[in-house]
């Protein structure tokens, strides 16, 4: 199967998950909000199953994999900060969902700029994303790196710290915008006019939004990156 199949495939796995009932389940829950130690940390679990293994798995199964493999530095780390093992684990799910839909973002960013530039181009990974480069393009020997700033008044996008960049090549900032769910349900104003927050997500061209409310990047990407 192609990379252009794989991203449909992964288009498709966005469109089913079900964001309004993650919604209601952590909106309220904010109580493992300090920063992660790297061994106990999801981004390389990440990108080996959505990006290199093409392992679309649903955020159940991702955070029980999670677990399973994070169990031991997970309870080390608990202990450290010194939190009961009941906040930890009701507050480390709704931590992980955050991040897990950021990343999946990048991901399908990489997916559409595979399609753009060719299979083989495109480089997504831990050691990239720490470095600040969420998608690295190699085309004709030319670099580009690619860091995607998210804005947004949903809770669903995560907004990640970002390091120095430190990686030779072009940078590039891609702007991802997520209007609030109030928004995408209802974009006009009671006197037919679109939303101030609707309006200026219409104006990033190269976004569009699934059914479910999840908003992804479409090929006019490219105007972004050529």
């Amino acid at each position: 199967m192609s990379r252009v199949n794989y991203r449909k495939k992964f288009e498709r796995f966005l469109q089913m998950i079900k964001l309004g009932k993650y919604r209601e389940e952590y909106k309220l829950i904010k109580i493992v909000e300090m920063d992660l130690a790297k061994d106990i940390h999801i981004l390389d679990l990440l990108y080996r199953l959505y990006w290199k293994e093409k392992n679309f798995v649903s955020f159940e199964k991702f955070y029980r994999k999670y677990l399973k493999e994070k169990k031991t530095p997970l309870e080390i780390f608990r202990k450290k900060i010194q939190m009961c093992k009941r906040c930890f684990y009701r507050g480390l799910p709704a931590r992980t969902f955050r991040t897990w839909m950021s990343i999946l973002t990048q991901i399908q960013g990489g997916y559409v700029a595979e399609d753009i530039f060719g299979i083989g181009t495109v480089q997504m990974s831990e050691e990239l994303d720490r470095k600040g480069a969420d998608i690295r393009i190699n085309y004709k020997n030319r670099i580009i790196n690619c860091q995607i700033k998210k804005k947004s008044f949903s809770r669903e996008v995560r907004q990640e710290k970002r390091i120095k960049r430190k990686l030779p090549g072009k940078w590039i900032n891609i702007k991802y915008f997520v209007p609030g769910k109030d928004v995408l349900d209802k974009p006009k104003k009671l006197n037919g006019e679109f939303k101030k927050s609707y309006k200026r997500f219409k104006k990033y061209k190269y976004l569009k939004c699934l059914p479910n409310g999840f908003v992804i990047f479409t090929d006019k990407l490219s105007s972004k990156l050529k």
